[in-house]
This record gives structure tokens, sequence and C-alpha cells, in this order.
């Protein structure tokens, strides 16, 4: 859920307890206030009821008889509000309610019926009036019913208006101000998702929060370790690359001048030892013969591997030449057919673009002859003014990615020349099947990589 609504219904939901709390609050106090109106009501028509009493009994003639409520009906009557005086003798009674105008007071049914449940608003209050230590009778004040519920009614509508009206502006004031405190975050979300695509040269800017200022800080300082950290992995892969070439091309030296020499001598002592057998120890010349044979298997042995140690094309003819020999023995050795196509000029690459290109275009070659099973691949070189483009597409059996953990190293070293050299290399299945491998190099190389 988004923050901003999640905090929304947390507030709402804790309005909305707090409403409850207080409309049980007020309702109480409602009741309260008319049981109050009740008791004081009952209070003041009885010390008026004893006081008329003691005027009687001093001889004083009333000008009403007994009980008179004429002094409570032009000073302290309340509508809503009913008077009863009943004797001793059961004889002697007096009635007055009141009334109030319901017309103007409104109040929902269900509202109605939930006040009287819990609260049965029909007081009834009552004393006995004495005088000289003897009852008279009993003074009996009700509050109407119709009464309470309006005036409860009246309170909680009004109470109602006003929690509507401060919780709309309380979330509005939530909303916005969340709104602006979490406007850096999506900032930083974005800032992470240019860092997970690899650029690590983007910084997060300051923010004014504290908490998001030491956030943002945090994630420069892990990208900051981050690029120094690819920066010399980058470094150590093209110094290694560096030197498994000038091994290779070590190798390939003391491959063609000692054992090639080697290989040589020994092929033309062979020669001469069936030249001398033929004369003086015939029987020597099948044995001279498959020395010979032994000899000249084991020169096209160093020869094919000169050629994938060090291939002289590389070196005399350049990339395109070395690409199309490389492909043509592929040819004539596998029932995959190659293909070759370049776009641009070779020649204006630098050394260390080259020699990698190549590598990985036998990289790419070897894999597809050891797991594609394709009948067709195509190798594509596109070299533009800032960036080259080599594709290899086959049309094997691969149909889904990504490939299982145990695919070997092949892959994963043609992944290691690209990022070696600031490049990029992505995987994707071609249609119907088949696996398109394509990597992007700029042709500005790194100071380490030259």
């Amino acid at each position: 859920m988004n923050l901003k609504l999640y905090l929304l219904s947390r507030i709402t939901a804790v309005a909305l307890l707090c409403l409850l709390a207080t409309v049980a609050y007020v309702l109480h106090g409602s009741a309260e206030q008319s049981a109050t109106l009740a008791q004081n009501t009952l209070a003041a028509l009885g010390k008026q009821l004893e006081f008329q009493l003691f005027k009687v009994s001093a001889g004083e003639k009333p000008t009403s008889p007994f009980p008179d409520f004429d002094l409570w009906k032009q000073t302290g009557s309340e509508p809503g509000i009913c008077a009863s005086y009943l004797a001793n003798d059961g004889e002697t009674m007096r009635n007055y309610c009141k009334g109030i105008d319901l017309s103007t007071h409104y109040y929902p049914q269900h509202f109605a019926k939930l006040y009287r449940r819990l609260f049965g608003p029909n007081f009834d209050w009552q004393r006995p009036i004495t005088y000289n230590g003897q009852i008279y009778g009993v003074l009996t004040v009700s509050v109407s019913a119709e009464m309470s519920i309006a005036h409860a009614w009246e309170d909680v509508r009004h109470l109602l208006a006003l929690y509507t009206i401060t919780i709309a502006a309380v979330c509005l004031l939530v909303y916005l101000a969340v709104s602006r405190a979490l406007r850096p975050a999506q900032t930083i979300v974005q800032g992470l998702n240019r860092l997970s695509q690899g650029d690590l040269g983007y910084r997060l800017p300051k923010f004014g929060l504290l908490e998001w200022r030491q956030t943002a800080t945090a994630i420069n300082q892990l990208a900051d370790n981050q690029q120094q950290l690819l920066t010399e992995r980058q470094k150590l892969v093209v110094m290694l690359m560096n030197l498994q070439e000038e091994e290779r091309r070590y190798l390939a030296r003391e491959l063609h001048d000692e054992l090639g020499q080697c290989l040589t001598a020994i092929h033309a002592v062979a020669a001469g030892i069936a030249q001398t057998a033929q004369q003086s120890c015939p029987e020597l010349i099948t044995e001279a013969e498959q020395i010979s044979r032994f000899t000249q298997t084991m020169q096209q042995s160093v020869r094919d591997l000169l050629t994938r140690l060090r291939p002289a094309e590389l070196e005399e003819l350049g990339l395109d030449a070395s690409l199309r020999s490389l492909l043509a023995r592929w040819n004539s050795l596998s029932k995959t057919r190659y293909k070759l196509h370049i776009a641009g000029d070779c020649k204006k690459l630098p050394e260390p673009l080259t020699i990698s290109l190549f590598r990985i275009v036998q990289e790419g070659i070897s894999n597809i002859a050891k797991h594609a099973s394709a009948s067709q691949a195509d190798i594509t070189l596109t070299i533009a003014d800032t960036e080259l483009t080599l594709t290899i597409q086959d049309d094997g059996s691969a149909i889904d990615l990504p490939f299982a953990i145990d695919q070997g190293i092949g892959l994963l070293g043609m992944r290691e020349r690209v990022l070696a050299l600031n490049g990029r290399l992505d995987l994707s299945i071609a249609q119907p099947h088949g696996l398109k491998i394509q990597a992007r190099l700029p042709l500005a190389q790194p100071e380490t990589a030259q």
C-alpha cells in the first residue's frame, strides 16, 4: 500500500475511534444534564411548596390553594419538564407540564432507539413534602424523553460536523506534508535503479530532511565503494588479459622456435635414416616412414595450437582476415555453417580491442560447436564512430534464459572481457530458437587496456 494512503487510513481510523469515544461521552453528558435539570427543578419546587405550608401554618391566606405551581411556572419551568403533587390522602393532586415544540427538534428514529436503549431517558424524581416533621405529600418531577433525545442529537450533530471538518482538514494537511516529505523517496528509488543498471557515476543530491540526507549519503558512499571496486576489478581483468596474451605469445614463440625446429629436425633425420636404410638396412625403412608420419602429425597439431594461441593473420593481416580464416577452419571441421558480416574499418581498432574481439568470437564459435546443435550461425561486426557492436547468433536448441548454473566458463569469460573494456554484453533468445549474444564496446579504451 502507498505510504501516504497507509498513514491517512490509520489517521482516519484513530479519528473515528476518538469520535466514537467523544460521542459516547457527549451522550452520557446529555443524559447527566437532563438528570441534573430534573433534580434542580425538584429541589426548587419542593422548597416553594414547603414555604407555602409555612405560610399556611402561620395563618396567611394564600391567593391560590395549596399546592400552587404558579411561582415555578413563572420563574423556573423548562420545556419538557412535568411536575405532579400527590397528597397523603390520595385526593389532592396537581399536575403541570410545559410542552416542547417537536417541530423545531428533529432527530433520526434510529438515534432515538439507540439513545433509549443506552440511557432509557424517562427520568422520574420524587421527594416528600414535609413541614415540622410531618409529610404532607409526594412531589414528582419528570423529564420528557423527547427533550432529552433532541438535546442529545443537537450535541451529536454539532460534534459530527466539527469532527468531519477536522478530520478532512487533518487528512489534507497530513497528505500534503507527507507528500512533500516523501518526495525525495522517488529520487532515491530512481537513483537506485540507475545504479542497479550500471550507472555508478550517478550520485544522489543532498536533501533537507536529516533522515533522507543520511540515506543519500550512505547510498552515495556505497556507490563510491562499488565504483572503486569495479574500477580496480576492471584494471585487474585487463592486466590478466594482457598477461594471458603475453603468455600465449611466449608459448607460441617457444612452440614455433623450439618444438617446431625439433620436429623439423626429427623429420629430416627420419628422411635420412630412410635413405640410408634403402642401401644398407631395408627393414628400417618402414620404421623411418612411421617416424616421418608421426612427425608430420605433430607438426600439424603444433600449427593448429599456434593458430589458437596466436594466429599469424591477427598480427600480419589484421582482424578481418583473422576472423575469416577462423570461420573457414570451423566451416571445414563442423556441420554448422558460419557466416561473417563486417561493416566498418577494422584497421582503426586498437590492439587490445582487436585481440578481445577475436577471443570473443573464438569463444562464441567454440560454444556453438559444443552446445548449440545449430545448423547456421551469423557473426556480425559493426564499427561506428564511437563504439562497435558484435553480434553472434545461432539457430540452435536454446529456447529460454537464464542458462543453468553449470553452463561453463565460456559466457562468463566473454562477459569479463567485455566488462573489462567498459562494454556491455546482452544475451537473448533468437526467433524462433537459438542464442543471440550482443557485445557493445566503446572505441575509446581506458589506459590500462592500452
